[in-house]
C-alpha cells in the first residue's frame, strides 16, 4: 500500500479512550514518516502505539527540532541543546503520533480516572490537546495574563475534575507546579503529570506520578557555571518566556 493511502487509514482510525473496546490489528508499520516508525500494536482494551527512545528523537531529528548552539531556557538556565517542541508538533500527524505513544504508557487505572486534559500556554496547548483526544477526554489550557496561571475562554474545572496535566517539556518543574496550583485553586485535582520531554532526568518533583515519553539529560548550567566554550557563544531564548 502507498505511503498516502496509509496515512488517509490511520488519519480515520479513531483515537479511542482506554475503555474503549474497538480492536484494530496491525502488526507491522502501519505509518512511515520522517525515517520514523510507527507501530500500531492489536491490543483488548485500547489502540496502542509504541515508539522507542530513538524513534522519538528520530521524530525530532526529521522536524529539526533538536538544536545545538547557547540556549537560554525557560528555566533560566543554559544548554548547548534545545528541543524546539513547537516543530516537532507542527505536524498534525507526528503529535497525534507522540500522544498517542503517551498514552499508551500510562497506567490503564489512571486513565480509567482522568476526567480532563489540562496544559499551561503557550508550549503545552497543542500536546494537550492531541493527548486528549488519545485519551478521549477534553483538553483545556490555563495561562498568564498578568503572570499567573489562570483559566479563562470559558474553560471551568467541575470540583469532581480528576485532571492529567500536560506539558510540552518539563526541565526544572517550576511552570508545571504552578499549572497545578491554579487547577487546584479552580477546584480540580490534579492526579498524574505527563510531558513529551522530561530535560530534567528525572530530577523535577512536580508533587505528583510524572511520565514522560522520554527522558533526556543534556547539561544544564546556572548563569554563574556556564562553560567557557559556551559562553563564548551569544545566548538565543527560544522559548516563550524568560523564566519558568
Amino acid at each position: 500500500m502507498a505511503r498516502r493511502d496509509l496515512r488517509a487509514l490511520y488519519a480515520r482510525l479513531p483515537h479511542a479512550s482506554s475503555g474503549s473496546r474497538d480492536i484494530f490489528a496491525t502488526r507491522q508499520d502501519l505509518l512511515r514518516s520522517s525515517g520514523a516508525i510507527t507501530t500500531i500494536i492489536l491490543s483488548r482494551d485500547t489502540n496502542i502505539t509504541n515508539m522507542t527512545e530513538n524513534e522519538v528523537l528520530s521524530e525530532f531529528r526529521a522536524s529539526e527540532a533538536l538544536l545545538e548552539g547557547h540556549f537560554l531556557l525557560s528555566s533560566g538556565r543554559h544548554s548547548a541543546h534545545y528541543l524546539q517542541c513547537a516543530r516537532v508538533l507542527m505536524n498534525a500527524e507526528r503529535a497525534a503520533r507522540l500522544a498517542m505513544a503517551l498514552a499508551s504508557t500510562l497506567p490503564r487505572d489512571l486513565k480509567q480516572q482522568i476526567t480532563k486534559v489540562v496544559s499551561p500556554a503557550m508550549g503545552g496547548i497543542i500536546f494537550g490537546h492531541e493527548m486528549g483526544r488519545a485519551l478521549g477526554k477534553d483538553a483545556i489550557f490555563v495561562e498568564r495574563p498578568t503572570g499567573t496561571f489562570e483559566l479563562r475562554r470559558g474553560f471551568s474545572i467541575d470540583d469532581d475534575d480528576q485532571v492529567l496535566l500536560v506539558e510540552d517539556v518539563v526541565t526544572t518543574g517550576l511552570s508545571s507546579r504552578e499549572a497545578i496550583a491554579a487547577v487546584e485553586a479552580a477546584g480540580g485535582k490534579v492526579i498524574a503529570a505527563a510531558a513529551l520531554v522530561d530535560r530534567s532526568a528525572g530530577s523535577a518533583d512536580l508533587g505528583v506520578p510524572f511520565h514522560p515519553l522520554i527522558s533526556l539529560s543534556f547539561p544544564t548550567y546556572d548563569e554563574s557555571e556556564v562553560p567557557q566554550e559556551l559562553a563564548a557563544i551569544p545566548a538565543i531564548k527560544p522559548g516563550s518566556r524568560a523564566k519558568a
